[in-house]
């Protein structure tokens, strides 16, 4: 096992603060010396997040309710340390991260054709997720499932009506990262766009490096408070800026809408994507980007669920929890399945929007911070898999269809898996799989002129493989009609009397939502939360924020029990001491109530 980081606790949410406005010409003059900034100062300490109280029980049993990731990884950590562990699921194990094979799909012995909720990526940012993966055993690998994992090194860049671009998303070749050449960075890697005006192309440079400099308090109490949009002063912008810099390269990175979420949250990952791409941290060598070499269950969640049987976690399916019974202040019971369910600690690491019917008046009189959880928003982004029986031209890699309505990005995955995919899935005559996610099911589509969420799942398939052919074809002929053999949509998405429900909708992270979203912990001493809408370091939907809210439960757990010992490593985001000077200067303005020295 790795050396285990030091746990940085988050921070506890700060009020907004109104910044008033200061002389735009005496910041444009003193900017540049600002950014210049030599020796960092150091960081301001994120005040010490509230621990449940021991409970000196003695016990050790603990009840997962959840078996998707944050549920799993939470059972790694503990059952790791001698708890004995039982996960819950209704459902199916793995969540929004599992694969599923596409009934009645595989003939002669093959297996059925790989379907999934979307595709996965793993960003080179993540930390969390590989060291779980490393401690996984899978046959022939000597770091265990991580090895399953491959670096993908470019992207195709589909625009409407042009040919579409192959770029490159790793820079490599820097040897430092200063906030001048980050600025000049960004604008060389998103020159290729489009009618995008030079001087508003140099001015999301800016932008971005305002965010990279801005201190933690300014980024919790201003930043959090604003949309993306406003902080890249989308308003009166070209066309092309509002599309494709503040809408398209949000949403399909984070599937997140830019005039609703958290400045902040967008911020966050961005910049850890930014460094990831470097080259230059040590703890990103993974690359920006990467895939699994096989789908999800076999490259990565069958392994798993394995080899927490093999340490004595237990699984009961078809079993969902309904209703948490306080007594003398702490969860006597739960009621799973028409059942009791008795344990010494009970982990609530269920979505979000299934969590909120279990906060009972008791339990929201005995914490009253968790009644925030109501006001948690979520959002659907669903995939949908192509089974062609041609190759396509396409390079390997990722594929985003910028500007599309529903904000498609797509991956081949046969080229990029292990083994012969025609001789492994399906009738043997289905030789690509092209996996589609969409991020926009609420603006109209191009052959319908309606919303996905007004589509069936026919006019779903149709109307995602039309925008992939007006944004892919031009100068290619990449996507055939003809070549389709068949698709699967995500069983998550259903209809009933017309309408569409999703059953695995994502956090979406609005201005001020980090002062609604739970701790792991909470005031009741062995209630514990985990799911991508509890905070975390990456402050996103993903599957890095559920593994380190997992992390965070079984060690909130162990303080609960007053056992000794050594937690569960949780690895924070990395910034580079370059920037700490300009955060040094920002902080002492934030503290005076000044704006940024760049917000301007």
């Amino acid at each position: 096992m790795p050396d285990q980081p030091a746990t940085v606790p988050l921070p506890e949410p700060r009020p907004s603060t109104t910044v008033p406005r200061r002389d735009v010409l005496r910041g444009a003059l003193t900017a540049s010396a600002v950014l210049a900034a030599g020796a960092a100062a150091a960081p301001a300490q994120a005040s010490p997040a509230r621990r449940s109280p021991a409970l000196h029980t003695g016990g050790r049993s603990v009840a997962v309710f959840g078996g998707g990731m944050a549920g799993l990884s939470a059972a790694h950590e503990l059952v790791e340390r001698g708890y004995q562990v039982t996960v819950y699921e209704p459902a199916y194990l793995g969540g929004k991260a599992r694969s599923m094979g596409v009934p009645g799909t595989g003939q002669g012995g093959r297996m059925d054709l790989p379907g999934e909720h979307g595709f996965r990526f793993f960003p080179g940012c993540y930390q969390n997720v590989p060291d779980t993966m490393a401690r996984i055993p899978f046959p022939g690998n000597p770091n265990g499932v991580r090895d399953n994992l491959i670096r993908v090194e470019g992207t195709v860049a589909g625009f409407r009506g042009r040919p579409p671009l192959f770029a490159p998303i790793e820079i490599g070749s820097l040897d430092q990262l200063t906030p001048e050449l980050l600025a000049n960075t960004m604008i060389g890697a998103f020159s290729f766009l489009p009618e995008l005006p030079p001087h508003e192309l140099a001015f999301f440079g800016k932008q971005m490096t305002m965010w990279f400099s801005s201190c933690e308090e300014r980024r919790f109490g201003q930043w959090e408070y604003v949309t993306w949009a406003q902080i890249m002063r989308a308003a009166g912008k070209s066309h092309a800026y509002q599309e494709y810099l503040v809408s398209a390269l949000t949403r399909i990175t984070v599937a997140a809408k830019p005039h609703l979420s958290s400045a902040r949250t967008i911020g966050t990952i961005g910049e850890a994507l930014v460094l990831a791409a470097t080259g230059l941290i040590p703890q990103f060598s993974g690359g920006v980007d990467r895939i699994l070499n096989r789908p999800t269950n076999e490259a990565w969640i069958d392994p798993w669920v394995a080899y927490l049987m093999s340490r004595g976690v237990q699984f009961v399916l078809g079993s969902a929890l309904t209703r948490l019974n306080l007594s003398n202040g702490v969860i006597g019971s739960a009621t799973v399945g028409g059942r009791t369910v008795e344990a010494d600690y009970y982990v609530c690491a269920i979505p979000v929007d299934r969590a909120v019917p279990l906060l009972t008046g008791d339990i929201l009189d005995a914490d009253p911070a968790l009644g925030g959880m109501s006001q948690l928003l979520t959002d659907w982004m669903v995939g949908i898999q192509y089974f062609l029986r041609r190759t396509t031209g396409m390079p390997e890699g990722h594929i985003a269809a910028l500007g599309s309505p529903w904000a498609l990005t797509a991956l081949r995955q046969a080229p990029m898996w292990v083994g012969d995919f025609p001789a492994r899935y399906g009738d043997g005559s289905a030789v690509e799989c092209l996996s589609v996610d969409i991020s926009d099911w609420d603006s109209p589509g191009i052959v319908f002129g309606r919303t996905a969420k007004q589509c069936s799942a026919e006019e779903i398939s149709i109307e995602v493989w039309a925008q992939l052919k007006e944004w892919l074809n031009t100068n290619t002929g990449w996507l055939r009609d003809e070549d389709i053999h068949s698709w699967h949509l995500d069983p998550g998405v259903s209809w009933s009397g017309g309408v569409a429900y999703n059953e695995t909708p994502l956090l979406v992270n609005t201005i001020g939502s980090y002062d609604n979203r739970p701790n792991a912990h909470c005031a009741i001493p062995n209630l514990f939360f985990g799911g991508d809408h509890v905070r975390s370091h990456i402050d996103l939907a993903t599957m890095e924020g559920a593994n380190e809210s997992g992390r965070m439960v079984a060690n909130a757990v162990m303080d609960a029990a007053d056992d000794p010992q050594p937690r569960a490593a949780v690895f924070p985001l990395v910034a580079l001491p370059a920037f700490e000077g300009a955060k040094a200067v920002d902080r002492d303005r934030y503290r005076a109530g000044l704006p940024h020295i760049l917000d301007f």
